[in-house]
C-alpha cells in the first residue's frame, strides 16, 4: 500500500503528503483525514470540521463576526475554494466540491430595500453586510467554479453543474445548470434514472 501511494505521488508528494496529514491533526482538527497546504483560516467565530474530511490546496475559510461554519463527515473540498460566513453555512456529509468554488453568507450592501449606506457613491467595503445562512444537504456535488449565494437552501443528492450560480431552494435529488440555476434533470426514483425537466 506505502509503495503503491509513493509510486502515485512521487517522493516528494508523498513527504508533502505526510507533512499535510500531521498539520492537519495538530491544527485542524484530529477529525481531519488532510488539509492540503497551503490553507489560509481566518475565524471570529466557529468552525467544526465532521470526521474524514479532506481539501486540496489553497482552501481559503473566512468565518467573522461570530459566524459559524459546519461540515458534516466525509466531506471532500478540492483545490482553491472559498467559503465565507458571518452568519451560518451548513455543509451535509458525503458531500463533493470541486475546485474553485465560491460559497458566501452575505453580501457588501443591502439591496433589497432602500438604504443609503449602500449607495453605489459608498465604496463596497464601507457598505453595511448583509446575510442570509446558506444550507447545502448530504450527498452534494458542486461543479468546477461553482457560486453558492446568501440563502441557498440547496437538498440532498443535488448536482450543480460547473459554472452555476446557485440562489434560492434547490429541492432534494436534481441537476442544476446555468446563471442562475435552474433544474434541468430530476432522478426518478421509480424507473431509476435521471429524467429532463
Amino acid at each position: 500500500m506505502l509503495l503503491k501511494i509513493i509510486k502515485l505521488y512521487g517522493i516528494y508528494g508523498f513527504l508533502r503528503l505526510i507533512r499535510d496529514v500531521v498539520v492537519s491533526k495538530m491544527l485542524i482538527s484530529f477529525n481531519c483525514k488532510v488539509v492540503r497546504s497551503p490553507f489560509y483560516i481566518r475565524k471570529d467565530g466557529q468552525i467544526s470540521y465532521g470526521r474524514g474530511f479532506t481539501s486540496g490546496v489553497g482552501l481559503r475559510l473566512d468565518v467573522f463576526h461570530g459566524g459559524k461554519v459546519i461540515i458534516g463527515d466525509n466531506v471532500q473540498i478540492n483545490d482553491y475554494v472559498h467559503i465565507a460566513a458571518i452568519e451560518k453555512i451548513t455543509i451535509g456529509k458525503d458531500t463533493l466540491i470541486a475546485s474553485k468554488v465560491f460559497i458566501t453568507d452575505h453580501n457588501h450592501g443591502v439591496f433589497a430595500e432602500s438604504d443609503h449606506l449602500s449607495s453605489p457613491d459608498i465604496a463596497p467595503s464601507s457598505r453595511p453586510l448583509e446575510s442570509k445562512s446558506v444550507a447545502i444537504g448530504d450527498r452534494v456535488w458542486l461543479g468546477e467554479n461553482v457560486t453558492i449565494l446568501p440563502g441557498a437552501k440547496i437538498g440532498n443528492g443535488v448536482i450543480a453543474a460547473a459554472g452555476s450560480i446557485v440562489r434560492g431552494t434547490v429541492p432534494d435529488n436534481v441537476i442544476i445548470a446555468g446563471a442562475p440555476a435552474k433544474i434541468i434533470k430530476k432522478y426518478n426514483y421509480e424507473i431509476m434514472a435521471w429524467e429532463k425537466i
